[in-house]
């Protein structure tokens, strides 16, 4: 299985932010859209990744005084991204080794998608039940 497969399984959409909004202003976002991270764009660029853990971490170590400073202060600036032609295999490795849980998907120096440790395991485990399925009606036939 691929990206591409993957981004048209569960749709492309990408909530983003801009780096001067305010960490507040982005937790709510979170809040709303019920996701674990955005992508911080400017001018169609991708220039960080903001997760719910850089926020609790950030208030961890500056108070809730971090709420009101700006995104940019906190992101991680370098982003490690995937490409439509990559497998879950691929994001797997990428995701374990880089501890992180997010892939923001590029191509053509563009946003296409995001990828969440969510969904590989959702695609992994889904593959590994219509292999069972599969093994399950050979036996059963043979």
């Amino acid at each position: 299985m691929h990206v591409r497969q993957l981004l048209e399984s569960k749709g492309n959409d990408v909530v983003t932010c801009r780096p001067q909004m305010s960490l507040h202003e982005v937790a709510v976002t979170l809040s709303e859209h019920r996701i674990g991270a955005v992508v911080v764009t400017e001018d169609a660029a991708i220039k960080g990744i903001l997760s719910e853990r850089d926020i609790v971490s950030a208030v961890a170590r500056e108070g809730a005084g971090a709420l009101s400073q700006p995104v940019a202060n906190f992101m991680t600036a370098r982003v490690r991204i995937c490409r439509m032609h990559h497998t879950t295999d691929d994001l797997m490795e990428m995701m374990t080794n880089e501890r992180f849980r997010h892939l923001p998907v590029e191509e053509d120096g563009k946003l296409v998608g995001i990828i969440s440790i969510g969904d590989v395991v959702k695609r992994r485990i889904a593959e590994v039940q219509n292999e069972a399925e599969a093994i399950r009606e050979y036996v059963t036939q043979g």
